[in-house]
């Protein structure tokens, strides 16, 4: 039902994790993920293609770090922003305003699982740890790849488990141990979602293994779709193409 009425469990979860994170948000997603995050998102934007005057749709654009990143590397494109948290908005329109081509991000507070634009609309899609904050993972894919142009692009960064015994046992103890304690420092919001973070990854790919996730992208017409493993398992992206039929 978007952001009126009755909403479900998961999301009213997602609103409340996020409403005190966005002044740190950008500082200490780096800082905890040990520079990876940044690096991530640069990736991902990197594998969509935006023609000049082009229209981007970045969706669970928080902060705007995506959509910052658009501008940056596409000068003559606009991009929407669009994210269902207000306050996360909010610091990303404060942060984006100081930049050269501010004037082309415009900030839409909106849910990613019902979008209000018409087929085909855009020439490229980005998304960011959405997938694991929604209630349907499969029909949020149909959703987003229904508003890309014939032809576009669109691309995904989340999380990832390590695959290798040794990195996944690391991965596991960062976590359940340290992760919660590190994000306790900077506030109990950080502690709350740092206690969250770990468990919500698991529980995504033990409903949808990564080959499962490309399947559900083809299923929603997403052709020649990849995925890069990055940072020795702790980062995914994927993308694709979206088929002419």
């Amino acid at each position: 039902m978007g952001l009126v009425g009755m909403v479900s469990p998961r999301v009213r979860h997602a609103r409340r994790l996020f409403a005190e994170l966005g002044p740190t948000y950008e500082r200490t997603g780096a800082l905890l993920s040990f520079g990876q995050d940044p690096r991530w998102r640069r990736f991902m934007v990197s594998r969509v293609r935006v023609p000049p005057g082009g229209v981007a749709l970045d969706v669970a654009a928080g902060t705007g770090l995506v959509a910052r990143e658009l501008v940056r590397r596409n000068p003559s494109a606009t991009v929407i922003a669009l994210d269902q948290s207000a306050p996360m908005l909010r610091e990303g329109r404060r942060r984006t305003a100081g930049m050269v081509g501010a004037e082309r991000v415009r900030f839409v507070l909106a849910d990613g699982q019902h979008l209000a634009f018409g087929d085909a609309t855009f020439d490229a899609l980005t998304f960011t740890y959405l997938l694991r904050y929604v209630d349907d993972p499969a029909a949020t894919l149909t959703q987003l790849a229904r508003v890309v142009k014939p032809g576009g692009s669109m691309a995904n960064l989340e999380f990832h488990l390590p695959r290798t015994p040794l990195w996944h046992a690391l991965w596991k103890l960062y976590t359940r141990a340290a992760l919660p304690v590190a994000g306790r420092l900077v506030s109990k919001e950080w502690g709350e979602a740092g206690r969250f973070l770990g468990p919500s990854i698991e529980a995504l790919y033990a409903r949808y293994p990564l080959e499962a996730q490309l399947d559900m992208w083809r299923q929603a017409g997403i052709s020649d779709v990849r995925a890069r493993v990055m940072s020795l398992g702790g980062g995914v992206v994927i993308w694709g193409t979206k088929r002419a039929d």
